[in-house]
């Protein structure tokens, strides 16, 4: 067996686990998956092709496929990040490479410029895959994979690129389609070596992208997109240990939508879930960017309001919200008006967090059975009543 042959049949051998590995992912429907595999798959039929049978047609139509196999991975590396698959001049130069393959081939055989054209190809590919995986890396995210994923890209990148530039420039040569020669194995072996490294990259990939999914499952509300319970209380416990290292205020706001269940039962359980998203989204747009917002039961939302004292937090919430009672949640049967009750604290240094909330929570009670649509300031002695302003009365009259 030659060293060629025993190169191909490596590459066809990582080409098939990976289709193996990713079209067990295919169900996960995460962006890019079913490109990488086909992608995969065609560089194993490619590779197939060659090492059944040499001959001119084959070997066309091996360079062809894998051409556009390239061009397939580097589409859903950028569906993998949301971006446009391809730009026009990529399928313009597709279009281009192909005739000139079958003009290399039957009407003027030149086995070098086949070479240099296919591996100028692939290097720009390669280059583009480890531009696109750090350009787009997602912050927040563990960098291993990525950094991986593009240094794999640019190896082959580079080694496509020489090889592009000895057999153009002539510094190379070939008679016959993958011949044995020493730099021509030694560019197929550098070759070999990459291709896997990248098809394990896109695994890492693939499985970086669901944990990312389980970790939002596990923080986020999926009704209203703010912080889930667990996600809010883990934020809060961390936030008010950096206020007493900074000794900084920090301040929190417990919001509940009024008469709630009455909503649910005049209009159903999916106008319900509307107003939830809708409230949650109103005051998501409001808040200040270092706020943090967190849905802490079925229509209660809790407001970290950092560098925040209680009287600035009281009319921050009141603010708040005016603005969720000035606005309107659109059903299909009719448009929803509703108004939230809140009750404000501030944490001290010899507070716990339970303790703060349980100040918060009571405040909240105390707005409820004073009328409702309003914020109450949890003091020492008493609590002290926000009122609606004028403007927010005569909306809703």
């Amino acid at each position: 067996m030659s060293t060629p042959t025993a190169l191909i049949g490596i590459a066809i051998l990582s080409c098939l686990m990976s289709v193996a590995v990713l079209g067990s992912l295919l169900q996960a429907q995460i962006p890019g998956i079913r490109h990488w595999c086909v992608a995969s798959g065609l560089v194993a039929v490619t590779a197939t092709l060659i090492l059944l049978r040499r001959s001119d047609t084959v070997e066309t139509g091996a360079s062809a496929l894998l051409v556009v196999a390239s061009l397939l991975a580097l589409q859903g590396f950028r569906r993998f990040f949301h971006l446009r698959p391809s730009s026009m001049w990529e399928y313009g130069a597709l279009g281009a490479i192909l005739p000139g393959l079958v003009y290399w081939t039957y009407v003027s055989p030149h086995v070098d410029a086949r070479v240099a054209v296919i591996s100028g190809f692939l290097a720009y590919v390669r280059f583009v895959i480890g531009w696109v995986v750090q350009r787009y890396r997602p912050a927040g995210r563990p960098k291993y994979s990525y950094h991986f994923v593009s240094v794999a890209a640019v190896l082959g990148a580079v080694v496509h690129a020489v090889r592009c530039i000895a057999y153009g420039l002539g510094l190379a040569h070939e008679t016959t389609f993958l011949e044995a020669t020493p730099i021509n194995v030694a560019f197929l072996g550098m070759v070999i070596l990459t291709l896997p490294c990248l098809s394990i990259g896109m695994v890492m990939l693939a499985h970086d992208r669901l944990a990312e999914r389980m970790e939002r499952l596990a923080t986020i509300d999926d009704l209203t997109g703010v912080l889930g319970r667990r996600a809010f209380i883990a934020r809060a416990e961390a936030l008010f240990g950096q206020a007493k290292t900074a000794k900084s205020k920090l301040s929190i706001a417990i919001l509940d939508i009024d008469n709630f269940k009455g909503i649910n039962d005049r209009y159903g359980h999916a106008v319900g879930d509307r107003v939830l998203a809708h409230v949650a989204s109103t005051i998501s747009g409001e808040t200040r960017q270092t706020d943090v917002l967190g849905r802490i039961g079925g229509e209660e939302f809790a407001l970290l309001l950092p560098l925040t004292g209680k009287e600035d937090a009281a009319r921050l919430t009141n603010r708040l919200r005016a603005i969720v009672a000035a606005s309107v949640s659109h059903a299909p049967a009719s448009d929803v008006v509703c108004t939230l009750s809140a009750g404000v604290d501030e944490f001290g240094a010899c507070d716990t967090l339970v303790s703060v909330m349980a100040r918060a929570d009571a405040a909240l009670y105390a707005a409820k059975a004073n009328g409702r649509n309003c914020v109450m300031l949890a003091g020492s002695s008493q609590d002290r009543r926000d009122e609606p302003t004028e403007a927010t009365a005569s909306n809703q009259s």
